[in-house]
């Protein structure tokens, strides 16, 4: 029944009410994201036991920068989880610091682009290069995978130019900032639909709000799912 091209953001305050989310939407996903947010709520716990307990596939989002040393070790220890996905910031200092610390572990090691609740406007606030913001992600995004990231972090809108890349064969694409037809973009600025999504190139998409604000999480996970192509 599930489809773990879905990943549902488990983007609630704490474990409790994670494991509560996650018992409401049962088998109709197997693939869950856990945030920054609910880290000091328990989230590595409430990782462990969606995974060990429940057989759920986790995607931990932390979103690591720092010096290479600080994210080799910090990632080291993340590894010891059996998680599947781990975010961390594009630059590829990072994401080589990241892959030597996740070594054979099989954890998946994300490169995030410019995340999707920017634009460019945030990028000049930010004293980011000029230039078209499509374009800086697709160049942060090879710079990613040519320092060993496994997939990157790119909203549904760069998802087809990702996916051309020379170094793009074999390697994940994920995209938040996935909206069902109708449903509110919130704070993300770079949107597209579930079946957008995935027809551009993208591996995995990530939803959150839609499906935990929902009145019926189940149903509106499975409606997600219906719109894959």
């Amino acid at each position: 029944m599930q489809d773990d091209r879905l990943i549902v953001a488990l983007d609630v305050p704490d474990a409790h009410s994670g494991l509560e989310l996650a018992s409401r939407i049962g088998d109709a996903a197997g693939f869950y994201k856990i945030g920054l947010g609910m880290l000091t709520g328990g989230g590595l716990a409430l990782a462990r036991e969606l995974k060990d307990e429940h057989g759920k596939r986790i995607f931990l989002d932390m979103k690591l920068f720092d010096i290479g040393a600080t994210v080799e070790a910090a990632v080291r220890g993340l590894a010891r989880f059996d998680l599947d996905f781990l975010t961390v910031h594009g630059d590829p200092h990072v994401v080589r610091a990241a892959r030597e610390g996740a070594g054979g572990s099989g954890m998946k090691i994300l490169a995030v682009t410019i995340l999707t609740s920017l634009d460019r406007a945030d990028l000049d606030a930010s004293l980011i290069r000029p230039g078209d913001l499509p374009e800086i992600v697709a160049e942060r995004a090879a710079r990613a995978f040519a320092a060993g990231a496994d997939g990157v972090i790119a909203s549904p809108q760069e998802a087809a130019m990702i996916r051309a890349l020379p170094g793009a064969a074999g390697r994940l694409i994920v995209t938040p900032g996935v909206r069902p037809a109708g449903a509110d973009p919130g704070d993300q600025k770079r949107v597209a639909t579930p079946a957008r999504a995935i027809a551009d190139g993208a591996d995995h998409i990530v939803v959150g709000r839609p499906i935990w604000q929902a009145a019926d999480p189940r149903a509106t996970a499975l409606a997600v799912q219906a719109e894959l192509p």
